[in-house]
């Protein structure tokens, strides 16, 4: 069973940084298309940003362009999201999903493994 473990949520400062972290569980991270997507209360699910099995980026919410980014570290299992220039529409709650085929997807539903979530709230 793959499991994923987020952490770094917390609480910022509008225009302040925070850095997300997911373990993933397993031998065969390096094999994983990554995704971040995060849900406000009240709002549907949305991709933050998505990266290739290889790390390489593939998709991201237009409010995440120029903020927002992924990157894997498979030596760790792990992969961050570092996210700049919060603002306070970006209190959520993030999650981090594992694609199994190695292709990254906007689409929440293609995802094969989900983390419980971690809370994101940034202050005006």
């Amino acid at each position: 069973q793959v499991q994923l473990v987020e952490s770094g949520g917390g609480l910022a400062q509008a225009g302040g940084s925070l850095r997300l972290s997911c373990v993933v569980s397993g031998r065969t991270f390096s094999r994983y298309a990554m995704g971040w997507f995060r849900q406000a209360a009240g709002k549907e699910r949305e991709l933050v940003v998505s990266i290739t099995a290889s790390g390489g980026s593939a998709y991201a919410g237009d409010f995440a362009k120029g903020r927002f980014t992924a990157f894997k570290d498979n030596a760790k299992n792990t992969v961050y999201l570092q996210m700049n220039s919060l603002r306070p529409e970006d209190t959520a709650v993030y999650y981090c999903a594992a694609r199994g085929n190695g292709r990254a997807s906007p689409r929440d539903w293609e995802y094969d493994y989900w983390g419980q979530g971690t809370q994101v709230t940034v202050s005006s």
